[in-house]
């Protein structure tokens, strides 16, 4: 208990002083970004939007516009036709993550965690599935340095899962530097045939835990 409490403190700082000193370091590009969203998509220059957080409690997600607003587009108002160039470009950067560092000076998120998805997923988890809330959502995570969108649901619950059970602080440590490869690389950034990710709508079958996850690509630190 006491190296939890340790670990959870440790970590706590880390989200604070490595959001703070990026979001300080990033003001040039954020401002950019935002007058570029203005100019080519108008307002909002941010989007918010409920997430699940630790323990399944709410909290306004928030990142930088990628898509027109529903309704403003003619023809179906689809993923793939609402995202503009300059979205998909922000996306393949993750330049569209920046103000989510705001949700970790919050406390909101960590920068290492589960991804926080939609609220609508809650009563589609298995119960294995929904212990990814037993901790804080992250900017970055186990799934993300391992496949991203490209991965089935139940792959990237198994990740998160595993993540929950073997979490510390080199194990942070070591997904933050693989992040910063995969983004650098463009990796998983859409599900095959999509533009974003695919819908999960419930597992059909109990997630594999731990299979193939734990033993070798699991192992970051």
């Amino acid at each position: 208990m006491t190296a939890c409490r340790a670990y959870e403190g440790a970590k706590r700082v880390l989200d604070v002083v490595v959001a703070a000193v990026c979001l300080v370091l990033a003001t040039p590009v954020i401002l950019a970004v935002a007058v570029a969203i203005m100019v080519t998509m108008g307002r909002p220059v941010l989007f918010r939007q409920p997430r699940p957080g630790r323990h399944a409690r709410l909290f306004d997600l928030v990142k930088f516009r990628s898509m027109t607003v529903p309704g403003h587009t003619d023809g179906p108002a689809t993923d793939a036709a609402r995202l503009t160039p300059l979205g998909a470009w922000l996306r393949a950067t993750s330049l569209d993550e920046l103000p989510t560092l705001w949700n970790v000076l919050r406390g909101d998120m960590s920068l290492v965690g589960p991804r926080p998805l939609l609220p609508s997923y809650l009563d589609r988890y298995t119960p294995q599935q929904f212990r990814r809330h037993e901790v804080r959502p992250g900017v970055t995570g186990l799934q993300q340095v391992n496949g991203r969108n490209a991965l089935t649901w139940d792959r990237r619950f198994a990740y998160d899962v595993w993540y929950v059970d073997n979490r510390g602080f080199l194990l942070d440590l070591g997904i933050l530097a693989r992040t910063v490869v995969v983004v650098l690389r463009r990796e998983g950034i859409t599900a095959p045939g999509s533009v974003t990710a695919h819908e999960f709508r419930g597992s059909r079958a109990p997630a594999v835990v731990g299979a193939g996850v734990g033993a070798g690509e699991g192992r970051t630190a």
